[in-house]
């Protein structure tokens, strides 16, 4: 039988396998001629008997649903359906059969008889309805049919070649949304339907639990959906809620029957269609060029939130638009202004740590200065008295005393430095030295407790700043272009109207902090020689008091946005962010759209160097990394 049915399997439509409450087969006259013609990923995160996925049998699908019995069955009828098949082949339509096998637990099954069970029960209980007691257990009553096909080996054969295209999830459906949507996919969305008091024990159906404020939370996914470029079809019933949730969208209501409902007179109902459309199409061809060969000699580093993994996708973007003039309005690092410098740009790279702007100074701004390696060894010795200011301030808690000794010595002698760009290489040298011999490069903690023993701790500081020299030397070269490092509140920058501005702003996230004086304090106080600050004597680490920042808080970061986009409205715009800040994404695409014809959202899969808890790799460091050019 099994061996005859497959010579057949290739030319029979695959459609559903289960009796489910819900399903979509009556409608598929008025859904599929919706479909778009073209689109990436088909994915369906509220799956249930699947009469659109197999209507559709796309070569590349993800599909889920919280229930995971019916993932079970799913997997396995796509991975072992001849072994599902056999398993139903032993069942027989009786009542003494049905609730042997009712009684028996899932979970405790080889996963294919599992699956077995799960198509035998749907096809000969009541109804074919999805219900579990508070235990968790099945117990619909026997249907009582003459000859249900629970064994149906063509239908299985086509739905198991269907299924074998799909990533197969269990999962809810914000998380299946947010981790595999992609522009240009098609979701259809066919969640529990409202009024939520007709499905109020919706454990009828499956395990899954639907309220109001599901269904407003699943309204917001949808505008992210439109605005990250997909194409969505949501069905449910016709009830005022949905038509004010959806009210931008088409929706289109159509006459439908509801089998799931013992009364006669509430067979008859009104479902609605709502299409979504992608609210702008792409408009820049994303092509990853290699980046010049100059953009390799910036030193590295591993300073917070630096874009030094991220430049060929920012390049990607950026070399969409004709453009000669850049601001890097959050410099960091300053790798992305020097990238943008060796493409050629007249760059001005600002930021509100000095550290920062005397990078930028060192190798953005200098086009041809560097420090001889005899001037470099000469700052290593004292010159005059030493105040010892690091010594005594910060004695025993990074350092030892020698290096402390050292430290202050060259502060002193390159403060006597009267040359700007010679000045801020032999300062951007020291600041690399003391973060190279800082386990974890920061300053958030006192002693070596992370000392994990690498080569540039055990280094002597002198060679440190010797070799750091050398790097910051090879940086330097000439762009034929006039370009500036400042040092400000980006705020309060003017800059007139370049043509095009980077922003990649503190992050702001209820998980983690944004306070880069915090971790680099020292560094930034070295920079300033502690100028205009107050160390506050009562930490443990004797930092000072962290900058002002509109960044630090949601509304803040908000308004900030607001005003920059405000601000620069007249120039092309490309602005970093991840997908586990705040603002959101849809609210970012929002605000650059009051002020920029066109936005468009590039995700980028990253994971930062840094973590949240401890310095471990968690899954919050995994994210996307979104730029949003506005244009």
């Amino acid at each position: 039988m099994i061996e005859q049915m497959i010579e057949k399997k290739d030319n029979i439509q695959a459609k559903p396998i289960l009796k489910w409450a819900g399903g979509k087969t009556q409608m598929l006259g008025e859904l599929l001629p919706k479909v778009p013609d073209s689109y990436g990923r088909y994915i369906e995160p509220f799956l249930g008997g699947g009469a659109m996925f197999f209507a559709l049998n796309p070569l590349d699908a993800v599909i889920a649903d919280r229930n995971p019995e019916l993932i079970n069955m799913y997997k396995q009828v796509a991975a072992h359906v001849d072994a599902v098949i056999s398993y139903l082949q032993q069942y027989e339509n009786t009542q003494d059969m049905f609730y042997s096998v009712r009684a028996l637990e899932w979970q405790d099954l080889p996963a294919a008889e599992a699956a077995a069970r799960t198509i035998y029960l749907n096809k000969t209980c009541y109804n074919g309805l999805y219900r579990v007691n508070r235990k968790g257990q099945f117990n619909v009553p026997f249907g009582k049919y003459k000859a249900p096909n629970f064994c149906d080996v063509e239908a299985l054969y086509a739905a198991s070649g269907a299924l074998q295209n799909a990533d197969i999830v269990a999962g809810d459906y914000l998380s299946v949304l947010k981790e595999y949507a992609r522009p240009g996919d098609f979701i259809f969305l066919d969640p529990p339907y409202l009024p939520v008091s007709e499905y109020a024990d919706f454990k009828r159906y499956t395990k899954e639990q639907f309220y109001e404020e599901d269904h407003i939370e699943l309204a917001e996914e949808v505008s992210r959906l439109q605005a990250l470029g997909c194409h969505v079809i949501l069905t449910n019933s016709n009830h005022p809620l949905v038509h004010e949730l959806y009210k931008t969208f088409n929706i289109e209501v159509i006459q439908t029957k509801r089998y799931i409902s013992c009364s006669g007179s509430k067979r008859e109902g009104e479902d609605v269609i709502v299409t979504v459309r992608p609210k702008r199409k792409m408009m820049m061809n994303i092509v990853s060029n290699p980046l010049p060969e100059q953009v390799s000699k910036y030193p590295a580093t591993r300073f917070m939130g630096s874009k030094s993994k991220l430049l060929s996708e920012i390049w990607s973007v950026a070399s969409q638009f004709q453009f000669d003039t850049v601001v890097d309005l959050f410099a960091g690092s300053g790798i992305v202004g020097y990238m943008f410098k060796a493409q050629g740009k007249s760059v001005i790279s600002n930021d509100y740590m000095a550290m920062s702007a005397t990078f930028a100074k060192a190798m953005i701004e200098n086009n041809e200065k560097t420090l001889s390696i005899k001037e470099a060894e000469r700052l290593l010795v004292p010159s005059k008295e030493s105040d010892h200011f690091v010594a005594n301030t910060f004695h025993g808690l990074y350092y030892t005393d020698e290096e402390n000794d050292l430290i202050d010595t060259l502060r002193m002698n390159i403060a006597a430095i009267k040359d700007p760009y010679l000045h801020a290489i032999a300062m951007t040298a020291l600041i690399r030295a003391c973060t190279k011999k800082r386990p974890r490069g920061i300053f958030t903690y006192t002693g070596d407790r992370y000392n994990d023993g690498r080569k540039d701790l055990k280094k002597s500081f002198s060679q440190q700043f010797i070799e750091a020299v050398q790097a910051v030397n090879r940086a330097v070269f000439d762009n034929g272009k006039v370009n500036k490092a400042k040092h400000g509140d980006a705020m309060e920058l003017k800059v007139g109207v370049p043509d095009l501005v980077y922003i990649d702003p503190p992050y702001y996230s209820p998980l983690s902090d944004n306070e880069y004086v915090r971790r680099y304090h020292f560094v930034e106080g070295l920079a300033r020689d502690w100028k205009g600050v107050e160390i506050q004597q009562n930490t443990l680490t004797k930092k000072f008091k962290s900058y002002p920042t509109p960044f630090s808080t949601r509304k803040g970061a908000a308004d900030a946005f607001d005003q920059l986009f405000k601000k620069l409205k007249d120039s092309i715009l490309i602005v970093s962010y991840s997908s586990n800040s705040l603002p959101t994404q849809d609210e970012m695409v929002a605000m650059m759209a009051k002020y920029k014809e066109h936005v468009e959202v590039i995700p980028i899969d990253y994971t930062y160097a840094f973590g949240n808890q401890n310095g471990a790799k968690t899954n919050r460091n995994k994210v996307q990394e979104y730029l949003f050019a506005g244009f």
